[in-house]
């Protein structure tokens, strides 16, 4: 058995053992701190600093984050020998068969799982290169109010995930916002390099801005979010959509995103070693998604260089101060604030790069959700 093969068969185990003890923990409260560093209606000052220059303010280390931390210390390394020997699928399906459970089951005690009260439904649309996988969630509950619609898509480093992999984002959406959630099985690298999962994820925006109707979302109101990868696409997208006359899109959510692909930031340097993601996984993804494609001059692939951040959407930007992509997040909050978009920016002092999409693992997670979704109800909610 090769290398690659047996460590992530090892890093399968462990995470299935944390899984489960996290799920059966005692109910002792292990949360870190959020700090929002400002808000839509605060302008910055001539001579106020950017908060790449400000210390990074760090909380320790929740106890459940440091246990997944020790677990994952070897993944980094994992992760870019799969993508150099182009078996990154294995990483991706979440076939550890020591686990003693099936991937989909391990993925979701580690992801989450879908949320009750939300059913989901698959279908295939067509993009402009082919059929492209997309998930409906639909809150149970009777409609009070015209609901809006969210277009979700899911991080992973532009070359993992699913339609699973946002199950439990996704849901919370639909459930707490009272929303329709489309979320969007975009094509991965190194198989599919830029621009093909950002072709499926503007076409699947398009698709769902012109299905409103059918779709239940009779607020007529649209919104796009992402985390990590997803959060690069979803700020693309929305640029895309602006330099293409649409669609109108009423609110953007970046979840720790990835803006300035291979650009050696304070944050990316100083947390290289993670936890969750580290320096060389971090630089082996991107360099695998850009393929080609220039990320200092393209902006397509690092938002942060667009030269026009004007009349763009409101938008609220989560980092995390133990995140390698901390300083990405704060670059591109404080450029669309420059530019006049209200935009708000809230720093989780005590997670990692990651932690929406570990809510068993990482108690801000919920928390988190609690601030997306009252974003989203100031801009999406017609009954607000």
């Amino acid at each position: 058995m090769n290398r690659s093969r047996t460590s992530t068969t090892l890093l399968g185990v462990g995470l299935g053992l944390a899984a489960t003890a996290v799920i059966v923990a005692s109910r002792k409260r292990d949360a870190g701190a959020a700090i929002n560093l400002f808000d839509a209606a605060e302008a910055r000052s001539v001579n106020q600093a950017s908060f790449t220059q400000v210390p990074i303010i760090k909380q320790p280390l929740p106890t459940r984050v440091k246990a997944l931390a020790r677990i994952m210390a070897g993944a980094g390394d994992i992760t870019v020998d799969l993508l150099a020997s182009g078996k990154v699928d294995l990483l991706a399906s979440g076939k550890m068969a020591s686990a003693g459970r099936s991937g989909g089951a391990l993925k979701g005690a580690i992801m989450g799982f879908k949320r009750d009260g939300v059913t989901c439904v698959d279908k295939s649309i067509e993009g402009r290169d082919g059929p492209i996988k997309v998930r409906i969630y639909t809150p149970e509950a009777l409609e009070t109010a015209p609901r809006p619609l969210v277009v979700e898509f899911h991080g992973g480093g532009w070359a993992v995930g699913d339609l699973s992999t946002a199950d439990w984002i996704a849901s919370t959406i639909a459930r707490d916002l009272d929303a329709i959630v489309v979320s969007v099985d975009y094509r991965l690298s190194p198989t599919h390099p830029f621009p093909a999962g950002l072709h499926d994820c503007y076409d699947a925006l398009a698709w769902a801005a012109s299905n409103m109707e059918m779709l239940g979302a009779r607020a007529k109101r649209l919104g796009v979010m992402g985390e990590s990868a997803g959060g690069n696409l979803a700020a693309a997208v929305t640029l895309m959509a602006r330099e293409q006359g649409g669609p109108v899109i009423d609110h953007q959510v970046l979840l720790y995103p990835a803006t300035d692909l291979r650009n050696s930031t304070r944050s990316r340097r100083q947390n290289m070693k993670g936890p969750v993601l580290v320096g060389n996984a971090l630089d082996a993804f991107e360099e695998s998604y850009a393929g080609k494609g220039d990320p200092t001059n393209d902006w397509r692939l690092s938002p942060l260089r667009a030269r026009d951040k004007e009349n763009l959407p409101p938008a609220l930007v989560q980092i995390a101060s133990y995140d390698p992509l901390y300083d990405d997040g704060v670059a591109y909050a404080e450029a669309l604030r420059d530019a006049g978009v209200p935009t708000r920016l809230t720093a989780y002092t005590a997670m990692p790069h990651g932690y929406v999409n570990m809510p068993y693992f990482c108690r801000d997670a919920k928390a988190a959700m609690r601030e997306v979704v009252a974003e989203q109800r100031k801009y999406l909610r017609a009954d607000r």
